[in-house]
């Protein structure tokens, strides 16, 4: 990988790990977190939708449902309910990485995928990393965001599982597809579960109102779109054992703006989580 690729894969990361906490922060300001989601959702198909090509093979309508269903509701509506249910940041950002494990049990059972002993015992280490990181007093009261968290990192294994047969549609295509079934699923159950959706939008400060475009823009264009760029140049999984790197910058950012400092457990179990994950991409 040439260095201006290995900068390119650190600033994805470093993006990736600040969806989080400004999330975060948009939701501290009382903006509910489906409500959220919907909004980022739609800032993807207002920018997306002058590329979008209305003509998509039948054969592809499930697989792309099923992904676009499991990541523009499941996975981000999922990642804004665990952030607001947890008061701090760190154990939804480290839970994120179950994601990986989720896939590989996924595409076992699924797609009768074969793996070695190596990586299932990896996948057992992560989960248990999990579990580790649910003992931190701190988590007494956010036992529930990790749950959360953990059927956030599902619907995203779901996703990458189901995106495996749509790899013939445009990239554009299909997050415009997922991006408008997030929306439009999302804004939905905001206004029948949230309520006051007028009310909430008119108030939403107008700095928040950069950090979602940020979010829809930035993170979910912008980020994504330039790691399928990379993989123009090099094989998944060349590229895949980077996404280990997004925590780490997540939980430097959160310490740069909450000033949250990870106990020793959150910090093992961390530790536990992401390496795990790591190696279950570089062992066959």
């Amino acid at each position: 990988m040439t260095i201006k690729h290995y900068l390119l894969i650190l600033l994805i990361m470093a993006l990736f790990g600040s969806a989080f906490v400004f999330g975060k922060l948009v939701l501290n300001t009382n903006v509910p977190p489906l409500l959220f989601g919907s909004l980022r959702m739609l800032v993807v198909v207002i920018c997306l939708l002058p590329f979008f090509n209305f003509k998509i093979p039948k054969e592809n309508l499930k697989s792309l449902f099923i992904f676009s269903f499991s990541m523009g509701v499941g996975v981000t509506g999922f990642t804004y309910l665990s952030l607001q249910e947890s008061n701090i940041v760190s154990p939804v950002i480290i839970g994120s990485q179950l994601a990986i494990p989720f896939a590989i049990i996924l595409s076992n059972f699924f797609l009768n995928e074969k793996f070695s002993f190596q990586k299932w015992f990896f996948v057992i280490t992560s989960f248990l990393g999990i579990i580790f990181i649910g003992f931190d007093p701190e988590l007494i009261n956010n036992i529930f965001a990790l749950v959360l968290t953990a059927l956030m990192a599902f619907f995203y294994a779901i996703a990458n599982v189901a995106s495996r047969d749509t790899n013939n549609l445009s990239i554009v295509n299909t997050n415009f597809f997922m991006a408008s079934i997030g929306f439009v699923v999302l804004i939905l159950l905001s206004f029948f579960f949230e309520g006051n959706t007028m009310i909430i939008l008119k108030n939403i400060q107008l700095d928040m109102w950069f950090f979602i475009i940020y979010s829809g823009l930035i993170v979910s264009i912008g980020a994504h779109m330039s790691l399928f760029y990379l993989y123009k140049f090099y094989p998944v999984g060349k590229v895949l054992p980077f996404y280990a790197l997004f925590p780490v910058f997540g939980l430097i950012q959160t310490y740069i703006i909450f000033n949250e400092i990870p106990s020793l457990i959150m910090t093992l179990g961390g530790i536990i989580v992401v390496g795990s994950v790591f190696l279950i991409q570089k062992v066959k």
